[in-house]
């Protein structure tokens, strides 16, 4: 650790690595440091000695792992406590690793365009080349949504405790880039990032509990506290300089986590509130403290300033007489705010503001009002002629805050799969008297006795009915987002989920759901109806892509809908990643989902309603994981309209949303992404399009046969992937509050995507980001067609460099020793087989289309990354293998237990996307 290989020529990696080795030696002693010194360097040399170098990460293809005898010599000589500590040695090497990368950028969003950067000035430019001016923007802005929506799904391995002390050192080291030598307390920054990395070493990894909803909740919450909350207005400084004007405030965060009630039976009514409840909480003590901050610094008096009437009529009302601020308007002013913004906090919260004001005052009625009075204060800073004051600074950005967060601070999405909406709706009707068997109609039927009922003010529930405890918990939960509105306001939830939609009455049941709480109002006369919520489709299996637009066609030919999708602009779908990779494989996903997309522009155009799609990625590739710059930009054309939601979730919230930086990095790719698919011209002709899509077709077509093929037409996977894979094993790692199968079946349909996809991650297979492709390349007769789409399509451009990424970090070889924990050796040899040859031609034929001779050729920072991250993977999976033999044959040693826990953490950490 005190030395790295002299691939990994990087001197903060070097710096931190250094300072690691340190720690082990003073708390391991000089026997774990010179048996971890002795296995990184064998592993360094297997990597160099097999011509590794390459960054092809695929061992020697061989399937027998290449020549791992001298690392597996050095690995048997250790003992089951050297074991567990030299496995979080090389974790926390490779967090320490990741934070360097983080730190230069490498892991961030990237993928410049002809400007240089994935920056909004950059996109500016860009887009006055092509003859799209500021103002052509800014009325793109007007319109324009983007959030990044953040959600629970358990990828992310390493406690709360292990990012606090992460992102410490992070601070530290950008004190230390500033020259510094010692924190504002006085210590010195080496010292205390020494100190820091030695709380690492002596901080449990593992949770020892699993993790409950407001667990997440609280996680969720100190990122949007932390990151969010000062990373926002600070861009939107930024992108006001850089448009010459004030934007709207298009871009602001969401959350699932507390609403996302889909196969997780914690998510309650309760949770929901105490979700809402926590997340109002910590925005409003954000804003107390900037009208605090504020009151300390706005000491002008009127001996020095003239104020406004406006101004004066602030300080009159405030009720504050103090003698002291006679002459202090803006003071007084304050004063009185900060009153009414502390009996907000009470009102909304039930508890006090965390820091007593001396004045009592009426709480704000919603943010307008509260934005209402700074805004007062900020006109009468410039009617005073007050220059540098009378704009921006900490006004500035307290004032983008409430515009930006409300007082609910993320949009909570709700979110259910469609058979819990059918139950419920079925009982509802039979209860009241309505429909005895409703789950036996046909979707005709089931439709017009919907639009009956949705067309019916009287509520079909009653408080003297005896309801199922799955009804009365879905009717509790919309009955918390009423009142949620009443109490936050409408923009603390607006969207609700349909996963599994399959048809417009799927739609529909959640109006009839949202009619009883009085969120879905049903209009009479002059009155057109409106839903204060959107039901929203989320389309997610292959067939029900395809599906997609007809099922929209239809539910805007409802004339109730047409009118409520009118008023409200646009409407939004779900595409999902995850179970549609699952279903039909990495390549047909991402086409399927990109044709959903094009088919479905010209259905809203034909509706008159603006389109908002919600892609449903994770952190995998296997789950639409990559680039979301390059992601963004691929969208087909017309499907983007300024208007985006992405799911962020798992390891990926702390990888991109880390810290202050990064944040506003992400995020800003995120934003310019999006302009640049907004406006930007087509990159293809008609016929190159039509070319394209024909090849698309049939490349997709037989990438399909060979996955299905593969996963779920050969006898035997099922039990393969179980017992290759540390599948059984990751359910004991208490990473998230959901259960890992949507039923108790060991059905790869019933898996969940992220077990499955971090499964194969583990085992360096990777299977989800890549099989089939492989055979698909080498069927497609026209190879000079496929070298053109992967220079000049940015679909199938993107494609490939997820799946080079994915490729890069797998390894056959130890794949193969994976491969051998399963029993039976001829269906192993069978079907590993494929899954090797399935490798090779993947790897062979983006190769052949990239025109590359090496994969990460023309990738040279991922490509060292990944070279760095080798060698210390490839130990954490052999002790890994041999920990799950000794497991599985019956040794009950807590300390293999949580060897193979600390392994899976360690694995997933240096791989970074692996859920």
């Amino acid at each position: 650790m005190a030395s790295l290989p002299p691939i990994a020529n990087n001197a903060d990696v070097r710096f931190l690595g250094a300072l690691l080795g340190d720690v082990i030696r003073a708390y391991g002693g000089d026997a774990l440091f010179e048996a971890t010194e002795t296995i990184r360097k064998a592993s360094v040399e297997r990597h160099r000695s097999n011509g590794q170098g390459g960054s092809n990460g695929q061992g020697d293809g061989t399937g027998d792992g290449g020549d791992t005898a001298a690392l597996d010599l050095q690995l048997e000589k250790l003992n089951l406590d050297e074991t567990l500590d030299f496995v979080r040695g090389f974790m926390l090497f490779s967090m320490l690793a990741n934070l360097a990368e983080d730190r230069q950028g490498i892991a961030a969003e990237g993928g410049a365009g002809r400007g240089g950067g994935a920056d909004v000035a950059s996109a500016l430019k860009e887009l006055e080349a092509d003859g799209i001016d500021k103002a052509g923007v800014m009325a793109l802005l007007d319109k324009a949504l983007i959030v990044p929506v953040l959600t629970a799904h358990p990828t992310e391995v390493r406690r709360k405790s292990m990012i606090d002390h992460r992102n410490r050192i992070s601070e530290l080291m950008l004190m230390r880039d500033r020259g510094l030598e010692s924190t504002p307390d006085g210590d010195r920054i080496d010292e205390s990032i020494l100190r820091q990395i030695a709380l690492l070493w002596q901080t449990r990894v593992l949770r020892r509990e699993r993790l409950y909803v407001t667990d997440e909740v609280e996680t969720a919450l100190s990122y949007l506290r932390d990151v969010f909350l000062p990373a926002l207005p600070a861009l939107y400084q930024r992108w006001d300089r850089a448009m010459g004007a004030r934007v709207p405030s298009f871009l602001r965060p969401g959350s699932w986590i507390g609403g996302d009630r889909d196969g997780n039976p914690f998510v309650t009514a309760d949770s929901l509130r105490a979700a809402l409840g926590r997340a109002s909480e910590t925005v409003l003590g954000h804003y107390l403290d900037g009208i605090h901050a504020l009151g300390a610094e706005l000491s002008i008096s009127t001996e020095h300033a003239s104020v406004d009437d406006a101004l004066v009529a602030l300080a009159e009302a405030s009720g504050d007489g103090a003698a002291s601020r006679a002459d202090e308007p803006y003071r007084r002013a304050l004063s009185g705010i900060y009153a009414r913004l502390a009996a907000t906090h009470l009102a909304l919260t039930g508890k006090p503001a965390p820091r007593p004001g001396a004045l009592t005052g009426e709480p704000y009625a919603d943010p307008r009002a509260f934005r209402a009075d700074l805004v007062a204060i900020a006109r009468a800073l410039q009617t005073g002629g007050n220059g540098p004051l009378a704009s921006g600074g900490a006004l500035g950005r307290l004032i983008r805050a409430v515009e930006t967060f409300g007082f609910h601070l993320a949009t909570l999405d709700l979110r259910q799969n469609s058979a819990v909406h059918e139950r419920v709706v079925a009982e509802l009707l039979k209860v009241a008297g309505v429909e005895d068997d409703y789950l036996a109609l046909d979707e005709d039927a089931r439709v017009a006795l919907l639009r009956r009922e949705l067309a019916n003010a009287r509520p079909l529930t009653s408080r003297y009915a005896d309801y199922s405890e799955e009804t009365a918990g879905e009717i509790a939960i919309v009955q918390a987002a009423a009142d949620a509105h009443a109490t936050y306001g409408p923009g603390c939830i607006t969207n609700y989920i349909v996963s599994m939609t399959t048809s417009v009455s799927d739609l529909l049941e959640v109006n009839l759901m949202l009619k009883e709480a009085g969120l879905y109002r049903p209009g009479g006369g002059d009155t057109k109806p409106t839903a204060a919520i959107m039901a929203v489709p989320l389309f997610e299996t292959i067939g029900d892509l395809e599906a997609a637009p007809a099922v929209m066609t239809a539910w805007f030919g409802l004339p109730e809908i047409a009118a409520i999708a009118g008023a409200r602009g646009h409407q939004e779908v779900m595409i999902g990643y995850s179970d549609s990779n699952k279903d039909g494989g990495y390549l047909t996903s991402t086409w399927q989902l990109s044709k959903a997309s094009a088919a479905l522009a010209p259905v809203f155009a034909d509706a008159g309603v603006g389109m908002q799609l919600f892609h449903g990625r994770g952190g995998a590739v296997g789950r639409g994981g990559g680039s979301a710059f390059a992601a963004i930009r691929a969208q087909p054309p017309g499907t983007v309209q300024g208007r985006i939601r992405i799911t962020e979730q798992g390891e990926v919230i702390a990888g991109k949303y880390g810290t202050r930086e990064s944040a506003m990095t992400n995020l800003e790719a995120m934003a310019s992404a999006t302009l640049l698919a907004s406006l930007e011209p087509g990159t293809l002709s008609s016929a190159e399009n039509a070319t394209f899509s024909t090849a698309m077709d049939a490349i997709s077509d037989s990438a399909f046969k060979a996955y299905r093929g593969l996963v779920y037409d050969t006898e035997g996977f099922r039990t393969f992937f179980r017992q290759m894979t540390p599948i059984a094993e990751i359910a004991n790692l208490k990473i998230g509050s959901r259960p890992a199968s949507r039923k108790k079946s060991d059905a790869i349909e019933d898996l969940r995507a992220i077990p499955w996809v971090f499964s194969w991650a583990q085992a360096r297979v990777m299977l989800p980001g890549w099989y089939g492709v492989g055979a698909a390349l080498e069927a497609f007769p026209d190879k000079g067609l496929l070298t053109e789409m992967a220079q000049g399509w940015p679909l199938f451009a993107a494609t490939l460099a997820n799946m080079e990424m994915v490729l890069a970090k797998s390894d056959m070889g130890i794949a193969a020793r994976y491969a051998g924990l399963v029993e039976d050796a001829a269906m192993r040899d069978a079907i590993f087989g494929r899954i090797r040859d399935g490798w090779h031609r993947t790897h062979d034929g983006l190769l052949a289309a990239t025109g590359q001779s090496r994969l990460l050729e023309r990738h040279p920072a991922l490509d060292a990354s990944i070279r760095l991250r080798l060698p210390y993977i490839e130990p954490l999976n052999l002790l890994q293998i041999e920990l799950m033999k000794r497991h599985r044959a019956g040794d009950e040693d807590v300390r293999i237990r949580e060897g193979i826990l600390l392994s899976i953490n360690g694995i997933a950490t240096a791989l970074r996307n692996s859920g």
